[in-house]
């Protein structure tokens, strides 16, 4: 008996077991009446069957039964037949409305709400929400936030997932590489700043096939619209992820605010907003500041927006790429009201400062002007440049420099290095037979070059200017922060200088005097005594040297960036163990410690018994001494951005194009290890070529920038037809 009883037990389990799965697979009633019951049809309130859960419409319960979250709870207790009933009627019936209203979908990896290509008519009957930002906002775009209709949750999960594999044209499979090529076009676009319309140019189509070959049918050029949609809307979102991991360093390192002014062709006063950490750098916003040029207090409130923005405990300081107009009015307001912000001038800009100084030195100026007329009579006659190519394999003589006031000296030095090549070439068979050899100009010329005073002052220059172009290398060139070093770095660079004039003061003293007058007036700040004294490589050196200035920074420091007095009494103590390489100092005071590794990763590790000062001094010494100059930001993208008179989803549209354009110039030139001052290319209006320039056409098709009057025009081309002024060579 009891057995008997088991095994009709078991046998009812199993029975409804299997007849579960039946009606599982099978397709159950779709009818939401058939699972649902009205208990007031006045307020349209149903219960569900299943649970008996109360919602408002059929349209709800369905998704209560489908299982659709977001405004209605799913029924855990509906077989799974009816729910993946529902859920499938669901999809078919939202997909039919997309198509209806929408059209083609253009992406199959994106969620629901951006898997959208908008045309007018589907603006007019959805509802759009727009959120404008200059930059590193949301990342939401006004055609992203569509509304559903129908009781459908714009964000499902599901539906996003199940209509992706129904994108661009209703293909089933999407191919991956036609997607990352796309993303990859796209991206070198925003880049670069040109226009998206070049997608439908029939040369640029030209050019992908030339490149790629005809056979390679695989890859798909992304139209305009893919690149204004969700090509551009996916690298927003990479970058936001991106800017998200920087920003999340912000309160251990701490950052700065860089500084990137100028004034466009409209008179306009722009300036971008950079924010540097030990992480990299990131874009923030754009601004055009013309109407508040002269007021102080407005460029101060629009500051404090940008700190507001960032957070004003996680800036350290803000770097100003100039000393003059409304920084010096800004530098002035830091100074006077004492704000825990400190306010630091770029590196790059002051040694620019200096080598303008020496540059306008009448001795340096002899110098560089007899260098100046030789450079430009090479590059100002074809012949005679062509000549120079000849005897230097297509070497330039000129050194162009993306630092301007660092041009001379780096020509100059190219010409010492090419003296013997340049004495060659006007001395050589070649030159006498030219017809410039009998010319008033060329002999003048070529005995400047074979004059030992020229050579032996080019030298006297490059002892005093070098040193100063190298410092300006290195910071370039350099993606770890230079506020450890640049203070000692500075004195270094004076002693070189004393060092080639081998200590004869009357030689240097005069190029120490320009350096000392820049640095005491704009360039040196208590950031950099204090990093000095908390870097240990130096710190803990024998040739350290500790002096009032020293004591003043550090000081300073500490009043600024340690709020209460408590924790500044802490730091004094911890100050004192760090002075005699105390407790867990004593460890890390060893050379190979402080020499092996940088001073934020030294403060990491050895500073953790003292964790007031290790805060402190990781904060000031991940901090950077340059202005946001060295990333080379192309500013014709901001200019573009604010220019007002856009709708609201243009303007949108021009805000992501913006971010994402600075976003990647900042991040490929802060990965670019190769960074250095040099220029891309010889600018044809710089002085040191001709103060006339036109482009003269070559027997074999290419052009000569030459310099000359129309005379010289005759003798080198066969009418006034071959030859045409630059207008656009800036």
């Amino acid at each position: 008996m009891h057995f008997g009883a088991l095994s009709i037990t078991v046998n009812f389990q199993e029975f409804c077991f299997f007849y579960q799965l039946e009606m599982d697979a099978g397709e159950a009633s779709v009818d939401v009446h058939d699972h649902g019951s009205i208990i007031d049809s006045k307020k349209h309130r149903v219960q569900c069957n299943y649970c008996g859960k109360v919602v408002t419409t059929f349209s709800r319960l369905k998704c209560h039964l489908g299982g659709i979250r977001g405004d209605v709870r799913p029924c855990e207790k509906v077989r799974e037949g009816v729910k993946e009933s529902f859920r499938k009627k669901l999809m078919e019936t939202k997909r039919d409305g997309i198509d209806k209203a929408v059209g083609k979908l253009c992406h199959p990896d994106l969620p629901l709400k951006r898997n959208w290509c908008h045309n007018s008519s589907s603006i007019k009957k959805n509802k759009l929400e727009t959120t404008q930002t200059a930059g590193c906002g949301n990342g939401r775009h006004p055609e992203m936030d569509v509304m559903v209709e129908d009781g459908v949750p714009e964000s499902s999960p599901v539906i996003g997932e199940e209509l992706s594999k129904k994108a661009c044209d209703g293909e089933e499979n999407r191919d991956l590489l036609s997607v990352q090529t796309k993303k990859s076009i796209g991206r070198f676009f925003y880049e670069m700043g040109i226009e998206l319309g070049v997608v439908n140019s029939q040369s640029f189509h030209s050019m992908l096939n030339a490149t790629l070959g005809q056979g390679q049918a695989n890859y798909k050029i992304p139209t305009l619209q893919e690149l204004k949609g969700w090509v551009l809307q996916d690298e927003v979102k990479e970058m936001r992820e991106y800017a998200k991991t920087v920003r999340d360093s912000w309160e251990i390192s701490g950052c700065s605010i860089l500084l990137d002014a100028w004034i466009d062709d409209k008179s306009r006063n722009l300036v971008n907003f950079v924010v540097e950490c030990p992480k990299g750098p990131i874009f923030l916003r754009s601004s055009d500041i013309s109407s508040i040029i002269d007021d102080v207090d407005a460029l101060q409130s629009l500051l404090n927006e940008v700190i507001e923005e960032i957070g004003a405990e996680n800036v350290v300081q803000i770097v100003a790429c100039s000393t003059e107009g409304w920084m010096k009015a800004l530098r002035e307001e830091y100074r006077i009201r004492n704000r825990p912000i400190f306010w630091t001038v770029s590196v790059s800009h002051c040694i620019a400062l200096i080598l303008g100084k020496i540059g306008m030195m009448d001795s340096i100026r002899g110098i560089l002007d007899k260098a100046k007329i030789i450079s430009k009579f090479i590059y100002g006659h074809a012949t005679v440049l062509k000549l120079w190519k000849n005897q230097t394999c297509d070497r330039e003589l000129i050194k162009p420099s993306k630092i301007k006031p660092a041009m001379p000296f780096m020509t100059l030095e190219n010409m010492v290095e090419e003296k013997r090549t340049l004495k060659h070439m006007f001395s050589s068979s070649e030159w006498i037979s030219s017809e410039w050899a009998s010319t008033v100009e060329g002999k003048k010329v070529a005995d400047l070059v074979g004059t030992p005073s020229f050579w032996s002052g080019a030298g006297m220059v490059l002892k005093g200017t070098i040193p100063l172009v190298h410092l300006l290398s290195l910071i370039h060139g350099d993606n770890t922060p230079q506020m450890a070093n640049i203070y000692e770095t500075m004195d270094q660079v004076k002693e070189t200088i004393k060092e080639e004039f081998q200590n004869k003061k009357s030689e240097y003293d005069p190029f120490w005097k320009v350096i000392d007058q820049i640095w005491d007036t704009y360039l040196h700040s208590p950031l950099h005594a204090a990093a000095y004294f908390l870097n240990p490589s130096l710190f803990y050196s024998e040739d350290f040297y500790t002096d009032t200035e020293v004591a003043f920074g550090i000081l300073c420091c500490v009043v600024k960036m340690v709020k209460d007095q408590r924790s500044q009494d802490i730091v004094s103590l911890q100050l004192y163990e760090y002075k005699n390489a105390g407790g867990s100092f004593k460890e890390g005071s060893a050379i190979d410690k402080r020499t092996d590794i940088t001073p934020f990763q030294w403060w990491s590790q050895y500073g953790r018994q003292y964790p007031e000062l290790q805060k402190l001094a990781i904060r000031i010494l991940s901090q950077t001494c340059d202005d946001a100059s060295k990333y080379g930001l192309k500013r014709s993208m901001a200019e573009k951005l604010l220019i007002s008179g856009r709708n609201v989803i243009e303007q949108q549209r021009m805000c992501d194009l913006a971010f994402v354009h600075y976003s990647l110039q900042l991040q490929n030139s802060w990965s670019d290890i190769n960074r250095d001052i040099m220029a891309d290319e010889i600018d044809p209006m710089d002085d040191w070529i001709s103060d006339n320039v036109v482009e003269i056409a070559s027997q074999n098709g290419e052009s000569a920038w030459i310099g000359m009057d129309s005379s010289e025009v005759h003798m080198h081309a066969e009418g006034p037809s071959n030859f045409q002024p630059k207008e656009e060579a800036c």
